[in-house]
């Protein structure tokens, strides 16, 4: 069945590539190894002990973290495989 502009099945292959983006980007922010101190990675400032019971092997301070996922959201908010939809927006 055509859809559109796609040939048979592209609706589903563009689907099945944001699925795969969204695990790929989630699995990079997974870290293997554990920050051992109690300090902010990025400005070196003290992270909360209730943030690190919350949230074991957390990097970031929670200022940190804001500024980091202002970031990734500003890029992650639109599909960019060239599909119609993502061009009309």
């Amino acid at each position: 069945m055509a859809n559109g502009f796609t040939r048979d099945g592209g609706v589903q292959e563009q689907i099945d590539a944001t699925v795969i983006d969204a695990i790929n980007r989630a699995r990079s922010h997974l870290h293997h190894e554990h920050n051992d101190t109690n300090y902010c990675l990025e400005c070196g400032e003290l992270i909360p002990e209730a943030r690190r019971n919350i949230i074991p092997g957390v990097e970031l301070c929670v200022e940190c973290q804001a500024k980091e996922d202002a970031r990734e959201k500003a890029f992650s908010a639109y599909n960019r495989r060239a599909s119609k939809d993502s061009q009309l927006r």
